[in-house]
């Protein structure tokens, strides 16, 4: 699974910096959920994404497959 954050935000003429401010977490924190860098997100971080954004947790999330070669 990947976030599709930076996808969204293009979609609504909305910069990271925007969202950055909106949600109030750590730089660090901030930047490993928007470039796909975490392994695991809060809930209450998620929600505060999903509302920000007027989005779902479904519209956030896109399945990805690596190549197993």
């Amino acid at each position: 699974m990947k976030l599709r954050i930076k996808e969204i935000l293009e979609q609504k003429g909305k910069s990271k910096y925007w969202l950055y401010i909106q949600l109030g977490l750590s730089y660090q924190n901030f930047n490993k959920i928007v470039n796909n860098q975490t392994t695991s997100i809060k809930f209450e971080n998620l929600k505060a994404i999903c509302d920000i954004l007027e989005c779902t947790p479904n519209d956030l999330f896109e399945e990805y497959y690596k190549d197993s070669r």
